[in-house]
């Protein structure tokens, strides 16, 4: 049984996954699809792509009709590009189609290891507007490792359900024993259940697996929408390939040049921040379970998740509930204050004893439905990209001092974000990536979008992106919650549809 489930899934929630808790609003969206079921522009490689990888770029793409009104295909990509003539691996691709179009719209919506073929049919449709919809296909994909592209496996359902109902603490020391040897079963199950495709699901390859569908979709340059983690991805594209980035929109960025540890302190004092708003609404609203002042009411929360911590709270189905998964379902409506409500209504629950509503969310969180089947392996994925992505310094002395200062910067949330680094201490394939600049020089303009009070991908992330970025723009959308495009107002939408359209970034300094 795995550290994983063990430890806070934070960043798995993926940028959107907020608006799934809202998708099911009016409207249909608009389908046509055109006759030939093969891509209407022609694909071709680009004048530097040469060897074995010109039979990659220049791959015919079969498109086929599929569940939710669109369309699927697979695309073929080296397993390792270091050697691209040994294995290739299959990626999944889905469109919506819009007579007329003549460009392709690419979507990611974080994660890692979020279905971005999921997010084209449960919530694109409702971001966009006309004008987009009637300029672009829009295309999901799952990157490698993900969903339906060769996907990362460790797991049986039955194993995840099981190893989420472990109340290991890693900030016990006897608990931390125990998650120590789980990591190595953990790791060990990966590498047997995926294969060779375990050591290269890192984001630069996914990133040369983004050129591979451009040049197949027979675009020039790539069109693409990244949040969070997509924004990383995006990123990474366009230090690969600048000459080949069309219209790039990084929403809730984050920054390749800081460490993880860095990552998960200034992630926890995001989501601390975001309790304190949220509590303070809570209270001036009129059901709380908290009461008093905003100090308070945060003491209250805290006593309550240490009562948790001790004794996990059981769901009407039987499974136990404790501490770890509790904190992951009681995060998920902190990434959208539209869902603040949500939250209240769920904390009141909870500590009256039904902890449902928020098992409801931790569920959401792990695309566990009703039956107790998980449609993703968005968990696995999420681990499998991150312990290539960044090097993480499992020493136990390193790990405790981290975990001091955790609680030290966020003292509600703090603990739960400490000893990420397990999850990769036994990991078989070592680091690949490293923290660095992307300066992506000579690209077309980007466009980054940061939101003030964002807890997953804080403010100064997005503004450390944009600066590193030779040639970007910084749309700031001030408010709450994770990412701003199809969540916030009027003028970050316009200004994002402006720029996709027509290539025209907003002002410098612009402000929503």
């Amino acid at each position: 049984m795995p550290a994983r489930s063990s430890l806070l899934r934070l960043a798995s929630a993926g940028a959107v996954l907020s608006l799934a808790l809202v998708s099911c609003v009016g409207g249909e969206p608009t389908n046509s699809t055109p006759d030939s079921s093969v891509s209407q522009n022609q694909p071709s490689a680009s004048p530097e792509v040469q060897g074995d990888l010109v039979t990659y770029y220049e791959q015919d793409i079969q498109w086929e009709p599929c569940e939710n009104g669109v369309e699927c295909a697979t695309v073929q990509v080296p397993l390792d590009y270091a050697n691209p003539e040994d294995q290739n691996i299959d990626l999944a691709l889905n469109r919506r189609v819009s007579e007329g179009a003549k460009r392709n719209l690419l979507i990611n919506p974080g994660g890692p290891g979020i279905s971005g073929m999921e997010m084209l049919t449960e919530t694109a449709p409702y971001i966009f507007s006309d004008k987009v919809k009637r300029e672009f296909n829009t295309v999901g994909f799952d990157p490698r490792g993900v969903g339906e592209s060769s996907p990362v496996q460790c797991e049986t359902d039955e194993e995840k359900d099981q190893s989420r109902q472990e109340n290991l603490r890693a900030w016990v020391p006897e608990d931390r024993e125990e998650l120590v040897e789980q990591s190595k079963d953990y790791a060990k199950d990966c590498a047997q259940n995926t294969g060779d495709l375990l050591g290269h699901v890192d984001t630069v390859s996914a990133a040369k697996d983004l050129d591979i569908i451009r040049a197949v979709l027979g675009n020039e340059k790539l069109d693409y929408l990244g949040f969070s983690y997509g924004t990383f991805l995006g990123a990474t594209y366009a230090d690969l390939f600048p000459q080949r980035v069309g219209s790039l929109v990084l929403d809730g960025a984050m920054d390749p040049t800081i460490t993880t540890a860095e990552l998960d302190k200034e992630q926890a004092i995001g989501f601390e921040g975001e309790i304190d708003a949220w509590l303070q609404s809570c209270l001036d609203g009129e059901q709380c379970p908290f009461d008093g002042t905003l100090e308070e009411a945060k003491m209250q929360l805290q006593l309550f998740f240490a009562q948790i911590e001790n004794e996990p709270l059981v769901s009407s189905d039987g499974r136990t509930v404790p501490i770890i998964d509790f904190v992951n379902g009681f995060i998920i409506p902190l990434y959208d204050n539209s869902s603040w409500p949500m939250l209240s209504t769920a904390m009141t629950e909870a500590m009256s004893g039904n902890v449902d509503p928020i098992l409801y969310f931790s569920d959401l969180s792990s695309s566990r439905d009703q039956d107790g089947v998980y449609t993703s392996n968005a968990d696995e994925a999420f681990v499998a990209i991150n312990c290539l992505d960044r090097p993480m310094d499992s020493d136990p002395e390193t790990m405790q001092a981290q975990a001091t200062e955790l609680m030290r910067v966020a003292p509600t949330l703090g603990k739960y974000f400490s000893y990420y680094a397990l999850n990769c201490k036994e990991w078989e394939y070592p680091a690949t990536g490293t923290p660095q600049k992307l300066e992506a020089k000579g690209s077309d303009k980007i466009l980054v979008v940061g939101t003030t009070e964002d807890p997953a991908t804080p403010y100064k992330w997005s503004q450390s992106l944009a600066d590193q970025l030779s040639n970007a723009t910084l749309l700031t959308y001030e408010g709450h919650g994770h990412t701003a495009y199809g969540r916030s107002n009027d003028c970050i939408d316009h200004a994002v549809e402006s720029y996709l359209i027509d290539g025209k970034a907003p002002k410098e300094g612009t402000q929503c």
